[in-house]
């Protein structure tokens, strides 16, 4: 428990509405969007700027209190979970865009800035920002940098480290780091890249700079009806290897399908795999690449094949896969949402597996992912209220993961490893390469006080899972809070 030594310092710096302790006010933070995972925090503060956020990890090292930060919440991997005896450092009222500049075409904002609020912020200028998760409309720019997160266009535009210039970060001492430049290029280390998927161990971001892109003359979307999921994951391929890099190319199995479309009333068919293929640019271009991909995609086995007629429609077909989340969960009363990366190539295998593993398990899949560059993730459904249905969940989703290792993919694109994954680091990474992992922390944080036990798993828990894995045991969360 923190000290009322310390509870009283940290009121010092900070307005009195901006450091929460009593009970009532802690518990909306005890958990991001992996709810089965929960902790009360001792305590929850929300600076209101830069200099109260350097001032309390100033505190904080001083003391050698731990640091966890967190953005809007919407994590699935259980990275901002508090920590017994941590300050919570809530970042959602550093919530400006501080420049927009048009002609350089980049946008200076805070870390509690909402992902889609930085496009409506800059469509005056017919531009935007082009990563987009399906929670844009809640998640913020420092959670997206934190976990490097990607979205339904990010074959085309990439990632968010592919889309970010600058960062204005602070150590856990109170130190400034100015990371990257305005140029295209930057001598040295590649901090930024460094720094972007770091889960908050190595800094707190305050600022970042965007950049942003021009809205293209024309975008059209191509919707194809498969009877066959792991045709459909073949017809991925056959899209890239014709030449045409879509701006998002998605998939969506039966059930995310009839979840999707009874929630939306997108118009989508009732088919047992869907894909959404959206090409945009000029307009000659776009004419040009609808045509291949309706060639390609009749020649993969599609059932069906529609083209938006409208902006209007073409907004709707995206509408269905954007909620597809929330509307999967009318399905059960709970959904554990994994998220791994594999080679395009491997899909209809991986595909064709985890309906294996379904069976196995004895819990429905529902399969929802960027198809472009193999980000999956099914969404394993169960009930909590039913004992060890929890437990089987996160063995199956842990089984998948592994799955994506052995195709040659990584156990996560954009959702982190948080606390969720920590135990498959140990599958993807040997020994040697999880200690260099440790030594970049020390670096930039030697007493481990930034979100302490996440993401880099301690080498004598690898040991552990390795002991589990070779005697076919399983080998439970001890340390992790549940319903």
């Amino acid at each position: 428990m923190l000290s009322p030594a310390f509870l009283s310092q940290l009121r010092k710096l900070l307005p009195d509405h901006c450091v929460l302790y009593a009970r009532e006010d802690l518990v909306p933070f005890e958990s991001d969007g992996l709810s089965a995972y929960r902790n009360t925090p001792d305590v929850v503060v929300l600076p209101e700027d830069e200099a109260q956020v350097a001032a309390v990890l100033r505190l904080c090292h001083e003391n050698r209190i731990a640091v966890v930060a967190r953005g809007a919440g919407t994590g699935l991997a259980a990275g901002a979970l508090p920590v017994d005896g941590a300050v919570l450092l809530v970042l959602a009222k550093l919530n400006r865009i501080k420049v927009i500049d048009p002609l350089a075409r980049t946008a200076v904002v805070e870390p509690g800035v909402r992902n889609l609020a930085i496009s409506e912020a800059v469509a005056p200028h017919h531009l935007y920002y082009a990563p987009d998760p399906s929670s844009q409309i809640a998640c913020s720019i420092g959670g997206n940098v934190a976990e490097n997160s990607g979205g339904v266009h990010c074959l085309k535009y990439g990632l968010t480290v592919h889309n970010i210039m600058k960062l204005r970060a602070w150590t856990i001492d109170g130190q400034l780091l100015e990371i990257g430049s305005d140029a295209l290029d930057t001598p040295g280390y590649d901090l930024l890249a460094l720094m972007t998927g770091s889960e908050g161990m190595l800094a707190v971001i305050t600022e970042v700079t965007v950049k942003l892109l021009p809205r293209p003359e024309r975008a059209q979307v191509v919707l194809a009806a498969f009877d066959d999921v792991a045709q459909a994951g073949a017809a991925v391929g056959n899209i890239i290897a014709a030449g045409v890099v879509p701006a998002g190319l998605e998939m969506m199995d039966r059930l995310a399908i009839e979840a999707a479309e009874a929630f939306v009333h997108a118009g989508y068919p009732m088919t047992e795999a869907l894909l959404l293929c959206e090409v945009d640019g000029v307009n000659e271009e776009v004419s040009d690449d609808i045509l291949t991909v309706h060639d390609v995609l009749a020649a993969s086995g599609a059932t069906e094949i529609h083209t938006a007629e409208s902006e209007e429609q073409r907004l709707k077909f995206w509408a269905g896969r954007k909620a597809a989340f929330p509307a999967v969960g009318r399905l059960a009363p709970d959904y554990y949402c994994m998220d791994g990366t594999i080679p395009r190539a491997r899909l209809p295998h991986v595909l064709k597996r985890i309906g294996e593993m379904s069976a196995e398990y004895g819990l429905p899949v529902a399969n929802v992912f960027h198809a472009g560059d193999g980000n999956l993730h099914p969404l394993i459904l169960f009930d909590a209220n039913l004992p060890g249905e929890l437990a089987k969940a996160e063995a199956f989703g842990g089984k998948i993961l592994e799955l994506c290792v052995e195709a040659g993919g990584t156990i996560t694109g954009e959702h982190g490893v948080g606390l969720e994954k920590i135990r498959q680091m140990c599958a993807q990474f040997a020994p040697p390469e999880l200690a260099r992992f440790h030594d970049v922390k020390a670096a930039f944080d030697p007493d481990t006080l930034l979100n302490p036990g996440k993401a880099v798993p301690e080498l004598h828990r690898c040991a552990e899972w390795g002991a589990m894995h070779v005697h076919g045991g399983q080998l439970a969360h001890p340390e992790l809070p549940r319903f």
